[in-house]
C-alpha cells in the first residue's frame, strides 16, 4: 500500500481533528496541575499524619499512566483509535467522579489510580491520531500551532485547582472534569475519522503482570519509610524486596518475546541510552522536588490554595517561552549542546529554591520558579528528540513508549523520594511536631498534648517562628537532594551528541508526554 499523500498546509480539516486532541489532552494535563496544588488540603481534610501518604494521590495517577501507555497502542489497533480515544475520555471521567466521592486517603489514591488509566491512554492516542491526520512531514508545524495551548495547562491548573478549593471544595477539582468530558467525547464522536482496526501483535501478558506490580510494590515501600521511621522495617523491607525482585525478573524476561511490554533491545543505542538515564534523572529531580512547592506556599507562608496557584504561574510561563524556541533550534544545532544549557538553567533555578526560609522575598522566589521552567522548556523536547533520532522506522514507536514510561516512572519516583525527605526532615523538628499538635487539637476542639503545650510555652513568643523556620529548613534539605540529581543529570547530558546526527526515523515524530 502506497504512503497517502498530505497536502503542504494545516487545512481546517486537520484543525478540527487537532481541537478533539487538545481537548482530551489538556483535560489529563490540567488535572495533574490541579491536584498538585491541592495536597495540603488532602492531607488536612482526610485527616492524613504523613505527607508522603498524601503524595501517593501523584504517584497513583502516574503509576496508572505507566502501566497503561505500552497497552495502548496494541489497543489501537485492535478496536480502533476513535473508539479507544472516547472510550479513556470516559474512563478518566468515571476515575474523576469517583474521586470526588473518595471518603478517605486510601479511597482517594485508589480512584486517582482509575483516573491514570484513563489519563494515560490520552497523551499517546493524541499524538497517534494527529500523526495520521497530519502526515509526520506537518507534525512540526502543527505542534507550533498547539504548543502555546498545551503550555497553558500547568499555568492555569494550580490557579483552576486554588480557586475551585477555595470558592467551593477540593471535590470539585475532579468534578470539573465531568463537563469537559462530555464535550470533548460528543466533540471527537462528530469530527475524529472512523476506525479501521488492524490487529497486530500479541499482548505481552507475562511482563505486565511482572512490571506493574513490581514498580507499584518498589515505590510503595519507599513511601512507607516515614511512618515506620526506618528503612529496616519488615513492611518496608518485604514491599520492596518483592517489588525489586519482580523488576528485575521483568528485565530478565523482556528479552525473550518478540514484541514485549517495554523493549529494553533499544539500550543498545548509545544515544538512546544516555537519553533515556538523562530523562529519568531529570524526571525524579525536576517533579518529584516541583510537587513540594505549592506546599510551601501553604504550609509556611500561610497563603490559601488559589494564591498558591497563582504563584506557581512565572514556572509555567518559562516554559512557553523556552519550549518553541527548543523546539526550533534542535533541528538546527545538535541536542549535546541544547540539554546541558537547559540543565544548568535548572541547576541555577534549583538552587535558589535550596535557600528558601520562611520569610524569603516572594519576588525572589517568583524569579526563581520561571527560571526553572526556562529551564524545563529548553530540556524536555529536545532529550525526546535525542532519543529517537537514530532508531531506525520501525522502533520509533517502541522508543516512544520506552520514553513515556520513564518519564512517569521518573514522575512517580520523583514524587515519593522527595516526599520521603521532606517528611523526614519535619519528624526531625519536635517544633514542628508540637505546632501539628496544637492545630489538630484545635480542629477537634479538644486539649493540645501536655508535651506540646510544654514547648510552645518554653519558645513563647518565638513558637511560631521557629516551627515555621524548621518547616523551611524541610523544604530547603530536600531541594537539596534535587539539586544534587540535578547535576547528575547534567553530567550525563554532556555524553549527548555533539553534532548533528542525520535523522533516520524515518520522520515519525515523537508521542511526546508531559
Amino acid at each position: 500500500m502506497s504512503a497517502p499523500e498530505y497536502p503542504s498546509k494545516i487545512d481546517a480539516a486537520v484543525l478540527k481533528i487537532a481541537g478533539a486532541v487538545v481537548l482530551g489532552m489538556i483535560m489529563a494535563i490540567l488535572d495533574i496541575t490541579v491536584v498538585n496544588v491541592a495536597l495540603p488540603t488532602f492531607q488536612e481534610k482526610l485527616d492524613v499524619e504523613n505527607y508522603s501518604t498524601v503524595a501517593w494521590t501523584v504517584t497513583a495517577y502516574t503509576l496508572a499512566l505507566a502501566t497503561v501507555i505500552p497497552i495502548t497502542g496494541w489497543a489501537a489497533d485492535r478496536f480502533g483509535t476513535k473508539r479507544l480515544y472516547m472510550t479513556a475520555i470516559g474512563l478518566f471521567v468515571l476515575g474523576s467522579v469517583l474521586c470526588a466521592t473518595a471518603w478517605n486517603i486510601q479511597a482517594l489514591i485508589a480512584f486517582r489510580a482509575i483516573q491514570g488509566l484513563g489519563g494515560g491512554m490520552l497523551m499517546p492516542l493524541g499524538m497517534t491520531i494527529m500523526t495520521r491526520a497530519a502526515g509526520p512531514e506537518r507534525m512540526g508545524r502543527l505542534m507550533a500551532v498547539l504548543g502555546v495551548p498545551m503550555l497553558l495547562g500547568p499555568i492555569a491548573g494550580p490557579i483552576l485547582g486554588g480557586w475551585l478549593i477555595d470558592a467551593a471544595s477540593w471535590h470539585w477539582i475532579f468534578l470539573i472534569n465531568v463537563p469537559l468530558g462530555i464535550l470533548a467525547i460528543t466533540y471527537s464522536a462528530i469530527v475524529l475519522p472512523k476506525d479501521s482496526p488492524e490487529p497486530s501483535e500479541t499482548f505481552d501478558v507475562i511482563g505486565m503482570l511482572l512490571m506493574s506490580p513490581g514498580l507499584a510494590l518498589l515505590l510503595y515501600g519507599v513511601s512507607t519509610i516515614p511512618t515506620t521511621g526506618t528503612v529496616w522495617d519488615t513492611k518496608v523491607l518485604v514491599t520492596m524486596g518483592i517489588g525489586a525482585a519482580l523488576v528485575a525478573l521483568f528485565v530478565v524476561y523482556s528479552f525473550k518475546p518478540r514484541h514485549p511490554l517495554i523493549d529494553l533491545r533499544l539500550f543498545k543505542d548509545f544515544n538512546l541510552t544516555v537519553s533515556v538515564v538523562t530523562m529519568l534523572l531529570f524526571g525524579i529531580a525536576f517533579f518529584g522536588s516541583l510537587l513540594l512547592v505549592p506546599t510551601y506556599f501553604q504550609v509556611v507562608r500561610g497563603e490559601l490554595p488559589l494564591d498558591a496557584g497563582l504563584l506557581m504561574a512565572p514556572q509555567g510561563l518559562g516554559a512557553m517561552v523556552t519550549m518553541p524556541l527548543a523546539g526550533a533550534l534542535v533541528d538546527r544545532l545538535p541536542v549535546g549542546r541544547i540539554v546541558p544549557t537547559g540543565v544548568l538553567v535548572i541547576l541555577i533555578g534549583m538552587i535558589g529554591l535550596t535557600r528558601v526560609e520562611y520569610d524569603t522575598s516572594y519576588a525572589v522566589l517568583l524569579g526563581t520558579l520561571f527560571v526553572l521552567g526556562l529551564g524545563m522548556g529548553g530540556t524536555m523536547m529536545p532529550l525526546f528528540t535525542a532519543a529517537l533520532r537514530t532508531l531506525k522506522h520501525d522502533e520509533v514507536a517502541r522508543g516512544s513508549t520506552l520514553l513515556n514510561i520513564t518519564q512517569q516512572i521518573a514522575s512517580s519516583a520523583g514524587a515519593a523520594i522527595i516526599s520521603v525527605i521532606y517528611t523526614n526532615q519535619l519528624k526531625d523538628s519536635p517544633v514542628v511536631g508540637a505546632a501539628q499538635a496544637i492545630a489538630d487539637a484545635k480542629d477537634a476542639g479538644s486539649a493540645p498534648p501536655a508535651w506540646a503545650m510544654q514547648i510552645a510555652q518554653e519558645l513563647g513568643t518565638k513558637f511560631e517562628v521557629v516551627a515555621k523556620t524548621d518547616m523551611a529548613h524541610a523544604f530547603s534539605v530536600a531541594f537539596w537532594v534535587s539539586a544534587g540529581l540535578v547535576v547528575v543529570t547534567g553530567v550525563f547530558s554532556l555524553l549527548l551528541p555533539k553534532k548533528h546526527a542525520a535523522d533516520t526515523s524515518g520522520g515519525e515524530p515523537p508521542m511526546v508526554m508531559h
